[in-house]
């Protein structure tokens, strides 16, 4: 299988936490893109319309876009269960922190990509602002779960743990673990994970 990636994507390193997690990491071939958020890449459009990453080949030359279904899928290529419980309110639990998690990635991407690109002059307070806010209480509402997290790993830890790393990569609202101690104390056991070490962002 072919992974699409950039270093620095959150949400790359989510499906590439999984790939360990699961034991499958060594049938993950990545291809290195640096897609821009003004430009298309031809490579990646041909793979995904929508030219983001993740996004993963198959070993059929079918894509799967984006990480919330290349996670499930290489569950289900490793027998299913083993980050994503099949049925029930656990199920529905782990995607519903995973929706959170990737919810914070999202708004933050944004503040980001809004500071880095856009002249300053030309920052538009309310859209930072606004988008600043569901982030931290996205966060806010991480730490209240995560005295709930088990010690076997789940995709929504696995979703936590790759927002957080990002926003500690990131900081782009300075520390994010004051105030948040019970999502401090689970974040750093869980960063000493194989899976997280070995995908640590560079860049």
């Amino acid at each position: 299988m072919k992974l699409f990636y950039t270093p620095t994507s959150p949400f790359v390193r989510k499906v590439l936490v999984c790939a360990h997690e699961l034991g499958l990491a060594d049938r993950v071939q990545t291809v290195l893109l640096r897609p821009s958020p003004t430009h298309a890449d031809p490579t990646l459009s041909h793979e995904n319309p929508l030219n983001k990453i993740p996004a993963l080949v198959r070993d059929d030359g079918r894509a799967l876009y984006d990480s919330p279904v290349i996670c499930e899928y290489l569950d289900a290529l490793a027998g299913g269960g083993g980050l994503l419980p099949r049925d029930g309110d656990a199920r529905w639990d782990v995607l519903r922190t995973q929706a959170l998690a990737d919810g914070v990635l999202d708004a933050s991407i944004l503040v980001f990509y809004e500071r880095l690109h856009r002249p300053r002059e030309l920052h538009w307070a309310a859209w930072l602002d606004g988008q600043t806010q569901k982030a931290l209480q996205g966060l806010d509402a991480l730490d209240a779960l995560a005295p709930s997290f088990g010690d076997a790993p789940d995709l929504g830890q696995i979703a936590a743990a790759c927002a957080v790393g990002w926003l500690e990569f990131r900081a782009p609202y300075g520390d994010i673990r004051a105030g948040r101690p019970a999502l401090a104390a689970w974040y750093a056991r869980f960063a000493a994970r194989p899976s997280m070490l070995a995908t640590a962002p560079v860049g």
